[in-house]
This record gives structure tokens, sequence and C-alpha cells, in this order.
């Protein structure tokens, strides 16, 4: 069983590469095999901290990244951010996946972590403010602010991969901090052109 997690974590990962084609049923394959392979409860309480603090995160990057759908003035920025938001809706489906095999929720109420640092996350007013961006300034504010994001994204993973038990989780972590560093990576590019 243990090996069996790594491989349909790495699969929901490979999915998840595949954008906003990967289909509803795909989504739902990877969601019910997570389950199944969590049914293993090789698990800490910083495993499913990290999934629902993700989920969370995760949600706010998708809603972030949605704001580029009509305002990106580049293509690349809208396709980029297409990408972002079709790989953590897959996230977030094989995440809660996981934490309902384990019997945990998918999100935790919201002073739950906080003796653990909080949730790093974007607020509701950096949210409103990319929101609100004049059509010349919109691409800048919404590049900055998901940068910022998704190096939360990284922070929260390396936590895991140093806390972690489950060996799924762990390998998880360590894709969305690859993934995600090369996001912030892209992000800067885009900032100097």
């Amino acid at each position: 069983m243990k090996r069996f997690v790594p491989g349909v974590l790495l699969l929901a990962g490979l999915l998840a590469g595949c954008g906003a084609h990967s289909g509803e049923w795909a989504r739902e394959a990877v969601a019910a095999r997570a389950s199944e392979a969590a049914a293993g409860r090789d698990f800490n309480s910083a495993d499913v901290m990290f999934l629902q603090m993700m989920v969370a995160h995760n949600g706010q990057g998708v809603e972030i990244a949605g704001l580029a759908r009509d305002r990106a003035a580049r293509e690349e920025v809208r396709t980029l951010a297409a990408a972002i938001a079709a790989t953590q809706e897959d996230e977030i489906i094989s995440m809660a996946g996981l934490l309902k095999g384990w019997d945990q929720p998918a999100t935790a109420p919201a002073d739950e972590h906080a003796a653990h640092g909080g949730m790093p996350g974007t607020g509701r007013r950096e949210i409103a403010a990319v929101a609100d961006a004049a059509p010349a300034d919109f691409e800048k504010r919404f590049l900055d602010t998901l940068i910022a994001h998704q190096d939360d994204a990284v922070q929260m993973a390396k936590a895991e991969v140093i806390a972690g038990r489950n060996p799924g989780v762990r390998l998880l972590a360590e894709r969305i901090e690859a993934s995600r560093t090369g996001q912030i990576e892209h992000m800067l590019e885009l900032l100097d052109r």
C-alpha cells in the first residue's frame, strides 16, 4: 500500500500537468485513487495540516488566476494563469480525496493552524486590489500578487517535506515546490518584458 500512494500522487501530478483538458473523468479517477491510497493511514498531523492549508491556498490561487482570463493584455499571461488554475483545481481534488480517506476535513477551522504560524496566503484586500486594478496596471499587479502567493506555497511545501510522514504527501510537496518555483521564475521573466 505504501508504494501505491506515491504512484497515485505521481499520476495526479501528471494529470494535473495536462491542464484544463484533463477532463472531469480524470479528476474523479484521481480523487478516487487518492482516497483508496489514503486507507494506509500512514500520516501525521503535519501531513493533514499541509493538505488542509494547501486546499484553501489553492482555492485562492484559482481565484487569483481567474482574474487574468479577461483582464490580462498578453496571451502568454492568460495561458499561464489558465494552466495554474487547472493544475491547482486538480490538486484540490486530489488533496481533498486524501483527507477524506483519512476521515479529516478538507479544510480546518480558520484558527486551527494558528499555533503553526497560520496559513500563509493572499488576503481579500490583495485579491480585490488585483481585481480593481486599472487596465494599464493589471498585469504587473496580477503577477506580483501571484508570485507572492506561489512563494507561500513553496514555503508550505518545504515545511511538509521536513515534518510530514506520508511519503505520497511529501512527494506531492516536492512537486508543488518545484512547480511553483518554476512558475515564479517564469512570472519574473514576464515582469521584465
